[in-house]
C-alpha cells in the first residue's frame, strides 16, 4: 500500500512539471486583461459591509452657543444665532412627517428668552400715574392689586388712547395684561359720568362681552375689588341656567353699574326686554376673534345695533346722551372686523394697538412637537404626567392643561386617567352649567393640578399657575395653537412654560411645519393677519420701541 501511494506521488508531480505554464504577463497593448471570477455570495456580502458603512451616522459639526431648533437628528438643529436670508431653504425637521417611518421623530422650539415680552425692557420709571388715571383709580388698583407695580407694555399703549375717547382694536399675545388695560379706563370713565334717572329695567354703563361662563367669571372677579373702592357695582350674566336665572341675576339690588355677559344670555334678556342698553357708555369685547367667530357673530351683531356707539371722542362729552366707547381685544387680529365695525362706528375714530410679537412664536416658551401614532398617544400622555407628578412632589411646580379636540375626548381620557389613579378635573362645553360653575375655579386654587379641557379653557382665562400644556389632540387651526399655546408664560407667571404636542394626521403635519418655518424664519404664522383695518403708523410704534 505505502509503495502504491509513493507511485501516485511521483506520477502527480511529473504531471505538473511537464504541464504547460499559463502566461499571465500581457505581452501587448492589445491584449486583454485577464478576468477573476468573484463568488456572488462573497460580492453580497461586500456589498452589504458597505451599505452598513454608508448609513453610520456621519459626525454632525455643532456651532457653540443656544440652539433655536432642537431636533432628534442632530444635523437639522438651528443655532439661535443663524438668522436664515429669505431665500435661503430651511430644513425642516418635521419635512418627512407624512411617512410612517417617522413615528417617534421630534424637534423643539427653544426658549429664546426668560421673561415675556411684555415685560421686556420696560423702564423703571413707568408707573400708572403717568398714564393720565385719577388718583381714586390708582389708589384702588394699590388696594386691589398690590402685586401690580409697572403697567405693561400693552397697557402703556392702550390706557391713554382709551382715556382720551378713542374706540380701540388691542390685538397682543395672551396673558400681556390686556384686561386691566381697559377696566382702568372703564372705571374712570364712570366716576366722570353722572347717573341718570333709574329705568324702569337695569340699565348698565358699561359692558364687557365675553365668550364664555368662565371668562366672565374671571373678569368679574378682576373687576369686583377694583369697583367696590369706588362704589360701583359689578354683576355677571352667564348663559346655560334658563331664563328663570337670568331674571333672578338681573334684578338683584343693587343695580349693575358694569355688566360682565355671554351673548346668548345677553341676547336672550334684550329680546324678552329684562335689560336695556340706552345709558351704555363703555361697550367692550374681550376676546374678539372669538366674538366675531361665525358661532357668536349673529348675536354680537344684534346687541352692537342695539348699543348707541359714539362716532368720535366729541361725542362722548355729553353726559345726559351717553354714547358708548368701543373697545375690542384679543390675542389674534379678529378677521372681519372692518365690515363689522363700519356698521356702528367710523373707521377713522379707531385706534390699533398691536404688539410686534403678534401672531409670533412666543420666545420665552419652550415648546416640543412629538411625532406619533393614535395608539400610542395614551401611553405617551400618562408618561409624561407621572414625571410631572413625581417633580410636583420633590419640589415647586406648576399645573397641567391637557387640550383635546372634543368634549368626547375629554370625558374618554378622563376615565383612563382614572383607571392610572391620576387626579384630575374636566371642563367641557357640553357639560350643564351646574357642572361647569367653578371647575376652573378650583384648579386656579390647587386643588387639582391636572385639568382636562377643551378649546374653551383657552380663551383668556388666567392660568398663571399653569407649567405645562399638553396638545393631546394637535388644534385644527394656528389661531386655536395661538391660543393655547399663550395659556403659558403669562406676565408675573413665576413657572417657566412648556408646550408639548402629539402630531398624528396629516393635517396635523401642514399645521406644524408651517409653525417650525415661522420659528427658524423668526416670522408671524401664516394666514393669521387682517388688512380689513387699517393700522395706524404712529401708535404701532409705541409698542414696536418698547420691544427694541
Amino acid at each position: 500500500m505505502a509503495l502504491a501511494r509513493r507511485l501516485q506521488l511521483l506520477l502527480l508531480a511529473a504531471r505538473l512539471l511537464l504541464a504547460p505554464r499559463r502566461d499571465v504577463t500581457v505581452r501587448g497593448p492589445n491584449e486583454p486583461l485577464p478576468v477573476v471570477h468573484i463568488p456572488r455570495a462573497l460580492q453580497r456580502r461586500q456589498e452589504e459591509r458597505q451599505s452598513r458603512q454608508r448609513s453610520l451616522p456621519r459626525p454632525v459639526l455643532v456651532r457653540p452657543g443656544p440652539l433655536l431648533i432642537s431636533a432628534r437628528r442632530p444635523e437639522l438643529n438651528q443655532p439661535a444665532r443663524l438668522m436664515l436670508s429669505p431665500w435661503e431653504p430651511a430644513p425642516l425637521a418635521s419635512r418627512g412627517w407624512r411617512n410612517r417611518c417617522a413615528h417617534g421623530d421630534h424637534f423643539s422650539i427653544e426658549r429664546a428668552q426668560h421673561e415675556a415680552p411684555a415685560l421686556r425692557n420696560l423702564s423703571p420709571k413707568g408707573s400708572f400715574t403717568n398714564l393720565g388715571l385719577e388718583l381714586r383709580v390708582l389708589s384702588a388698583l394699590q388696594e386691589a392689586a398690590p402685586e401690580v407695580v409697572r403697567p405693561t407694555t400693552v397697557q402703556s399703549s392702550t390706557i391713554p388712547p382709551l382715556l382720551r375717547g378713542r374706540h380701540i382694536l388691542c390685538a397682543a399675545e395672551t396673558g400681556s395684561g390686556k384686561t386691566l388695560g381697559y377696566m382702568l379706563p372703564l372705571l374712570q370713565r364712570l366716576l366722570g359720568q353722572p347717573s341718570l334717572d333709574p329705568c324702569r329695567i337695569p340699565a348698565p354703563r358699561g359692558l364687557v362681552l365675553v365668550p364664555s361662563r368662565e371668562l366672565a367669571e374671571q373678569v368679574r372677579a378682576v373687576a369686583q375689588p377694583l369697583a367696590s373702592s369706588l362704589g360701583l357695582q359689578v354683576r355677571e350674566l352667564g348663559g346655560g341656567h334658563g331664563m328663570s336665572r337670568i331674571r333672578l341675576q338681573l334684578s338683584k339690588q343693587p343695580p349693575a353699574d358694569i355688566l360682565v355677559a355671554t351673548p346668548g344670555a345677553l341676547w336672550k334678556a334684550l329680546k324678552t326686554q329684562l335689560i336695556s342698553l340706552e345709558q351704555l357708555a363703555f361697550l367692550v369685547l374681550d376676546e374678539a376673534d372669538t366674538l366675531l367667530d361665525e358661532s357668536f357673530l349673529e348675536l354680537v351683531d344684534y346687541i352692537l345695533e342695539g348699543s348707541h356707539i359714539a362716532e368720535g371722542p366729541a361725542d362722548l362729552k355729553d353726559p345726559f346722551n351717553p354714547k358708548a366707547q368701543l373697545v375690542l381685544v384679543g390675542a389674534t387680529f379678529p378677521e372681519g372686523v372692518g365690515q363689522l365695525l363700519s356698521k356702528v362706528a367710523s373707521l377713522d375714530s379707531l385706534t390699533t394697538v398691536t404688539s410686534d410679537k403678534l401672531h409670533c412664536i412666543m420666545p420665552h416658551v419652550r415648546q416640543t412637537f412629538m411625532r406619533l401614532k393614535g395608539t400610542e398617544k395614551v401611553t405617551g400622555l400618562v408618561q409624561i404626567l407621572k414625571q410631572h407628578d413625581r417633580a410636583y412632589r420633590t419640589g415647586p411646580a406648576g399645573t397641567v392643561l391637557v387640550f383635546c379636540n372634543c368634549s368626547s375626548t375629554v370625558n374618554w381620557l378622563g376615565y383612563i386617567l382614572d383607571d392610572h389613579k391620576i387626579q384630575h378635573l374636566r371642563l367641557q362645553g357640553q357639560m350643564p352649567a351646574s357642572m361647569r360653575a367653578g371647575i376652573f375655579q378650583f384648579f386656579q386654587k390647587g386643588s387639582r393640578d391636572i385639568l382636562l379641557c377643551t378649546d374653551i379653557a383657552s380663551r383668556g382665562l388666567d392660568s398663571t399657575q399653569v407649567e405645562l400644556v399638553i396638545n393631546y389632540d394637535f388644534p385644527l387651526t394656528l389661531q386655536d395653537y395661538i391660543h393655547r399655546a399663550g395659556s403659558v408664560g403669562w406676565v408675573w407667571s413665576e413657572v417657566p412654560g412648556t408646550v408639548v404636542s402629539f402630531v398624528t394626521h396629516p393635517w396635523d403635519v401642514s399645521l406644524v411645519q408651517k409653525i417650525e418655518l415661522a420659528a427658524r424664519r423668526r416670522r408671524s404664522l401664516p394666514g393669521l393677519g387682517s388688512s380689513s383695518v387699517r393700522e395706524p403708523l404712529h401708535q404701532q410704534t409705541l409698542l414696536q420701541q418698547a420691544y427694541i
